[in-house]
């Protein structure tokens, strides 16, 4: 009598992860994003390892959470994965101000951002 079972939101050979509410703007969370896609997974990891951005550290957990959704809720082989997707989105922007001159009122905004990351089992054609 229970509800049925959702469907997947990805493909039989895909798996994904999300992170929401990263201090960051998208702008600069998609350089970070964009240095990813379409790499194999080692690659990727790799490359967030040794990169000097401060939010890439935050992009690395979301990726190895991705790899272990696909090792253990899906079955993939992690040596076969590839990075498919991964973007960004916009999250809340808090206003905040500072007092200017002449009695005016300098607006700060503070920007968050959510990242998104598919990552698909490829076949090595060899």
């Amino acid at each position: 009598m229970g509800k049925d079972k959702n469907p997947r939101r990805v493909a039989d050979n895909e798996a994904m992860a999300k992170l929401r509410m990263l201090k960051t703007s998208p702008q600069k969370l998609n350089l970070i994003a964009g240095l990813i896609r379409g790499k194999k997974v080692e690659k990727a990891l790799t490359d967030l390892t040794f990169s000097k951005k401060r939010i890439a550290v935050d992009v690395k957990k979301c990726l190895q959470s991705a790899i272990a959704n696909a090792e253990n809720n899906h079955g993939l082989d992690v040596d076969e994965l590839v990075v498919a997707e991964a973007f960004v989105g916009k999250n809340l922007v808090m206003k905040r101000g500072r007092p200017r001159a002449r009695g005016r009122f300098g607006r700060i905004h503070k920007p968050f951002a959510e990242l998104t990351i598919k990552v698909r089992q490829v076949e090595e054609t060899a």
